[in-house]
């Protein structure tokens, strides 16, 4: 038999060391990771914090494109609203402006007779209405006394609009008594 160098046996035993002691480090690691991945309540908790970061990341973003869109569709609503009073105020206009030109066809229309005629039942009117008046002054109760009072103010700011409908109504009046007359 040969006889082992004795530079083999003494690095040998120094040499075992140096890998038990590797060895030690590598197993440790290795039994810290499978300890890690075996923990699952950590691993959970680690989820759940990230989870959490994500979803308050994006609730900041969907509310920061919301409040953009808010303000988006609150300007449009706002343009186009000014674009409909626009819109109506020239359509009121225009009918306006046809009515009075109606009434003054129809008033044109209307025999000196029946203005004639008018104005004297409009005198009875005006004379009666005084009488009226007086005895509705004294027996009428208060608030009704009040809206009387702003519908008769209605009546005197509208009197074109109420002079063309009572001319309508007589000629129409007109045109059926001689129908039937």
């Amino acid at each position: 038999m040969s006889k082992p160098d004795d530079e083999q046996i003494a690095s040998s035993p120094e040499q075992l060391r140096k890998e038990v002691e590797q060895t030690r480090a590598e197993l440790g690691q290795t039994v810290e990771e499978l300890a890690a991945k075996a923990d699952v309540k950590a691993r959970a908790k680690e989820k759940t914090a990230e989870v959490k970061e994500q979803a308050a990341v994006k609730a900041t973003e969907v509310k920061e494109q919301a409040t953009a869109k808010a303000a988006e569709v609150k300007e449009q609503a706002a343009v186009k609203a000014a674009e409909v009073r626009g819109q109506a105020a020239v359509k009121a206009e225009e009918l306006k402006s046809k009515a009075v030109q109606t009434g003054h066809r129809v008033q044109d229309r209307i025999p000196d007779q029946v203005k004639d005629k008018a104005a004297q039942a409009a005198g009875q009117v005006r004379a009666k209405a005084g009488q009226v008046g007086g005895v509705w002054e004294d027996r009428a109760p208060e608030p009704l006394q009040e809206k009387t009072a702003q519908g008769a103010q209605l009546a005197r700011e509208n009197r074109t609009a109420l002079l063309v409908g009572a001319g309508v109504v007589a000629v129409a009046w007109l045109a059926w008594h001689r129908r039937n007359g």
